[in-house]
């Protein structure tokens, strides 16, 4: 792993993990783990963003204060990066929303593109791409690739659970990105889906399995 790839290490999120993992959890338990876990992922990559220095007047006097120095964009991977997304606002609420639509080739795991809408400011703004999943890092890779096509010069990916193989197709290809995760995971099946992981975070979010 480079500097570059960041493992979250919290007690709230290991027992948050733990929850997302158990077979026998509900979408709305599920959500709302989700919801925790997007906290405090946003909360420690946002460490990493830029301030600019402003006067702000308190009811006794004027002091110095402080803002974000550039606009946040946070894009979602459709459909399963939506259950982060307002885990992230409630951390950054002046940050808008972007959405990529990449669905995985069943067969060959390549990902094929089918929406795409972000905010016209990438070039300046400090880009969170957000998918619960870093499986084969195939979607991903190519999600970074578009936004990088389209100006993103500052850019962090954010997910719950990551694969070794993941994390190094990203390294490889995207050195630049920085990686949170919220758990590092063994390895993947011959499916491409994680080991042990959580099943597929989309399905379990949005109650459809």
């Amino acid at each position: 792993m480079t500097e570059n790839y960041y493992l979250v290490e919290h007690p709230l999120i290991k027992r948050d993990v733990t929850i997302l993992r158990d077979i026998n959890t509900d979408s709305e338990t599920f959500r709302a783990a989700l919801q925790r876990v997007s906290n405090i992922l946003a909360a420690e990559i946002s460490k990493k963003f830029s301030l600019t220095e402003v006067e702000v007047e308190t009811p006794l006097e004027k002091t110095k204060g402080f803002k974000l120095a550039h606009d946040v964009i946070l894009v979602p991977v459709l459909r399963a990066g939506l259950g982060m997304v307002n885990g992230f606002l409630q951390i950054i609420p002046e940050a808008k929303v972007g959405h990529i639509g990449l669905q995985r080739d069943e067969e060959t795991l390549k990902p094929i593109e089918y929406y795409y809408k972000v905010p016209k400011n990438l070039e300046t703004a400090e880009v969170v791409m957000l998918d619960p999943m870093l499986a084969t890092g195939g979607s991903a890779a190519e999600a970074l690739k578009y936004l990088k096509k389209r100006g993103a010069k500052k850019l962090f990916f954010a997910c719950l659970v990551a694969a070794p193989k993941g994390i190094e197709k990203i390294q490889n290809e995207h050195p630049d990105v920085k990686i949170f995760a919220a758990a590092l995971d063994r390895e993947l099946n011959n499916k491409g889906y994680i080991l042990p992981g959580l099943g597929d975070a989309g399905d379990r979010t949005f109650g459809t399995l």
